[in-house]
């Protein structure tokens, strides 16, 4: 049984978070690339690491779900005795 902060509607809120806060990390580096002080230089440094690791992140998230969303399928169309893709086209739409 899926504990709730495992959830798959906490994963895709987690996933939407992650997307959010990456575009907004992107639009702050493309504003702030004027600034030229080494304080603005430094913080600007951080924010692309963090930003960069927070993209990969998001990408393991959307494979591991993606993974799942698959395992899933299979599971159910074993389970419903699909023999072909059009089987399980025609079980999704009854």
């Amino acid at each position: 049984m899926n504990r709730p902060e495992h959830s798959p509607q906490t994963q895709v809120r987690l996933i939407g978070d992650l997307r959010l806060v990456i575009d907004n990390a992107e639009e702050l580096l493309k504003s702030t690339d004027r600034y030229t002080s080494q304080l603005y230089q430094s913080a600007r440094a951080k924010l692309a690491l963090a930003l960069s690791a927070a993209t990969e992140e998001l990408a393991r998230f959307e494979d591991a779900q993606l993974e799942r969303m698959i395992l899933a399928a299979e599971a159910s169309s074993a389970r419903h005795g699909d023999k072909s893709g059009e089987a399980r086209v025609f079980r999704a739409f009854h």
